[in-house]
């Protein structure tokens, strides 16, 4: 936000000082972009990007449909197995669960 006001504040001392209007317009462009650019760095662009998966459903490895070669994230807690195929946990990056009565978070 300061370089937001500093950049809208010099570009309004600069335009009442210049009195060719070329400058006066490259000075309006440098503003919004710093103004643009200021307002994008507050974006968390990790938050747009990665998903949480939510509530995973698990099936039987006889109900499943991974073949022999897919490659999986396994964890056994508490006597409890789960296993996280990587083709889907790489679009969703983070899988949330309960594993054996304990909060998970797998992550690939």
């Amino acid at each position: 936000m300061v370089c937001a006001v500093t950049a809208l504040a010099a570009g309004f001392l600069y335009w009442r000082a210049q009195p060719k209007i070329l400058r006066k317009l490259g000075v309006m462009v440098i503003v919004g972009a710093v103004c643009l650019f200021a307002g994008l760095s507050r974006v968390n662009i990790y938050e747009i990007m990665f998903h949480p998966m939510g509530r995973p459903s698990f099936a039987t490895v006889n109900d499943t449909k991974l073949d022999g070669g897919e490659m999986v994230m396994a964890v056994n807690l508490g006597g409890q197995a789960r296993a996280y195929p990587i083709r889907i946990v790489s679009y969703h990056h983070i899988v949330n669960d309960v594993v054996g009565g304990l909060p998970i978070v797998a992550t690939y």
